[in-house]
């Protein structure tokens, strides 16, 4: 499938991106090959494929969420630039 330098500029501009000449082109060319291999592929037969997130068989490998003790409030604001009593400061970036 064709993406043509017309739908990155439609694309660009209903995500408010500023893109350049260059950029565009680029960005066609990619997505028209990343839209050809999608093509590709929906010519498989999936039916009866169950959906997987990994290929590796593996299954829930969480640990057990055991409470353990945390370190001090001193010892992990030690290397704070600026502390307050129960915390560390922020400086404020917005007016």
């Amino acid at each position: 499938m064709q993406v043509s330098k017309q739908d990155v500029e439609k694309v660009a501009k209903l995500a408010r991106l500023e893109v350049t000449a260059a950029e565009k082109e680029a960005f066609a060319k990619q997505l028209s090959q990343i839209l050809t291999h999608v093509e590709k592929l929906n010519q498989y037969d999936t039916k009866g494929i169950e959906p997987t997130s990994t290929v590796m068989g593996r299954v829930n490998v969480f640990r057990e969420d055991v409470v353990r003790p945390s370190l001090p409030t001193d010892k992990a604001l030690a290397n704070a630039p600026e502390r307050e009593a129960d915390g560390f400061c922020v400086p404020k970036i917005i007016e």
